[in-house]
């Protein structure tokens, strides 16, 4: 999982946060609708990151891996 990925779901649980605190809604059908629509709005943003950088923006690697690099790096001894 890269940094845009993570950035981007932060995105969407923020966003359906905020319509659902200004919709406030009563049953599961409408939390979904509301979940749908922040989802929505991440994956467009996604998609025109992808389109303006060129690249893809989801990776297979997950949020575990991120910061990791394939060498393990030894341990430094603080002095």
């Amino acid at each position: 999982m890269t940094n845009i990925e993570l950035i981007l779901n932060m995105l969407a649980e923020a966003t359906t946060t905020e319509i659902s605190k200004e919709k406030k809604p009563k049953s599961f059908a409408q939390n979904k609708k509301i979940a749908k629509q922040g989802g929505t709005i991440a994956g467009n943003t996604r998609k025109e990151i992808e389109e303006k950088s060129g690249k893809k923006i989801v990776s297979k690697s997950n949020a575990k891996q991120l910061g990791k690099t394939n060498k393990k790096q030894p341990l430094k001894r603080i002095k």
